[in-house]
Parts: C-alpha cells; structure tokens; sequence
C-alpha cells in the first residue's frame, strides 16, 4: 500500500526528487510495484503459472505473453517486463503500464500445491478489485513524473493538470442529462488530457465543451448577463475553435491558449450548472 507521508528533505525541498522524479526512477520504482503484484499472483489469470507436475499452465493470454503483447501494443522488447524495463522508453512503460491495468486481477481462491512448495493455483479472480489496487499504487508515482500524470479507471494515462484546477477533474458534474452533458464533458475531459494529445486533440475537446455550452444556452440565459453569455462564445469563434474565417485570430501560441481555455470552459460549465440546479431548486 502507498504512503502520502513525506520525509524531512522532501518537505524541505532539499531533496532532489522534491520535483518530481526522472525516467530511470520511475523505471524502479514501477517495476518495485510490477514484481509485488505479480509476487502476490495478480497477474495469474492472465499470464498463467508454472506447476512442478503439470509445467507451464497458460493464461488468458495464451503461452506467448510476448507475442500477445506483440499483437496489442505493437512493440517488442517489452516482455519479459522484469529484464526489458531498464530499457523502456517513455512511451514503452506507458504502453507496458495501460496493457497491464487490462489484465490484473486479484485473486480470490484457489488451491495450494504443497509438492516441492509449489504454489497457489487460482481459479477465481476479482478483476475490479485488482485493477483499483493495480491504479492506486501506480498513481502513486506516475503523479511525481514529469509534469504529472494519472491513469485513469479506463486504464488511460493522462495528464494530471495543473495544481488546484485538477480538482475539476474528480468534481461531479451537475446535470441530470447525462447523454448531451455529463458523458460529453468527460469525453472532451478525457481527450484534451490524453497523453501525447495532439492540437487537433485538444481544440476538438475545447469545440466539444463549447457544443456543451451551446446545448445549455437556453438555460444559461437565466443564470448569467448577455454579455457574460457572448463572452463565453466569442472565445471559441474568434480563436478558431468553432468556425473558420478570416476575421478570427490564429497568431497565436495554441499549447498555452488551449490550456486556459479549456480549464475555462470546464470550470464554467461546472459552475453554471450549479447556478441552474440552484435555480431550478428555487433555492
């Protein structure tokens, strides 16, 4: 189990992880992880065992793991994990960390083969309960890498966000309309933080959100002004998000004007369906 608790030079800031941690470090410190789960079995039904009488019992996956690997990641070397890890790439142990958030599974019951310390053989398997414990031990140090990083309960890695506007991230939506609003939030959530999302990504979930806006706007009329409400669709229309033409700017710097906007609308979708919930309430 992770501990949130931090050391004398980590709270000091004398550490020189304080920061945040480099590729070879979270090279160790996931395979630390890696060889616990697979040490306690949590990766058995998938990847099988071996057995003193009966040799290897195959998985899920079948008797090539690598090949199985192969066949879904694109990319070999991978496997075996534990002798390929030092040479990940980036992208190697994102790939490596989603494929096996798939395939984790706690287990639950099974027999114990006591010839020569054999081992447990399971049968029965709680796949949710892995795949939490799998994410929570993982989150626990992917969110120190880089800029910051999380995987999500789809198995996806994504971009943590910045410090307090993630909170936004785990804040539930107010809208009893969960087909036009609440799954298409977190659809354009989910793909603006998508790891290597592209500018085409992102300005599709920044469109995304504003059709969002677009959609409540008859609502949204009776919580905030008219000018408030043209501000909102002026950003999208003239920074070549919604529609294309030669009035609107595109001189300037997309990474960083993508970003404000997208935790702008975010927030004010967030806040404006409380304004209309409230509303709504009489309250």
């Amino acid at each position: 189990m992770s501990n949130d608790r931090q050391y004398y030079s980590m709270r000091t800031g004398k550490n020189q992880y304080s920061q945040g941690i480099d590729l070879p470090i979270l090279q160790r410190l996931f395979l630390d992880i890696y060889k616990s789960f697979a040490g306690k079995d949590y990766f058995q039904e998938a990847f099988g065992y071996e057995c003193i009488d009966l040799g290897s019992v195959s998985g899920t996956l079948g008797v090539d793991i690598e090949a199985q690997m192969l066949r879904k990641i694109r990319k070999s070397n991978l496997y075996p994990i534990s002798e390929n890890c030092p040479n990940y790439s980036e992208d190697d142990l994102f790939d490596v960390i989603e494929f096996l958030y798939d395939y984790v599974s706690k287990p639950i019951d099974g027999t114990y083969h006591d010839w020569g310390q054999c081992g447990w053989h399971y049968h029965t398997f709680d796949k949710q309960t892995g795949k939490n414990e799998f994410r929570d031990e993982i989150n626990s140090i992917i969110r120190d890498y880089g800029d910051g990083f999380e995987l999500s309960e789809k198995g996806e890695i994504l971009i943590k966000g910045e410090v307090g506007l993630d909170l936004l991230f785990q804040a539930d939506i107010p809208s009893k309309d969960n087909e036009n609003v609440v799954l298409r939030v977190q659809a354009a959530t989910n793909k603006f933080r998508r790891y290597r999302a592209t500018i085409e990504d992102r300005r599709d979930a920044l469109r995304d959100l504003a059709d969002v806006l677009e959609f409540i706007r008859p609502k949204l009329k009776t919580v905030i002004t008219r000018a408030d409400e043209n501000d909102l669709f002026n950003i999208a229309n003239s920074f070549g998000i919604r529609h294309h033409n030669d009035k609107q700017k595109t001189d300037y710097e997309q990474a960083i004007w993508y970003s404000w906007m997208f935790y702008y609308y975010l927030a004010t979708i967030h806040a404006v369906l409380r304004l209309i919930e409230k509303r709504e309430k009489g309250s």
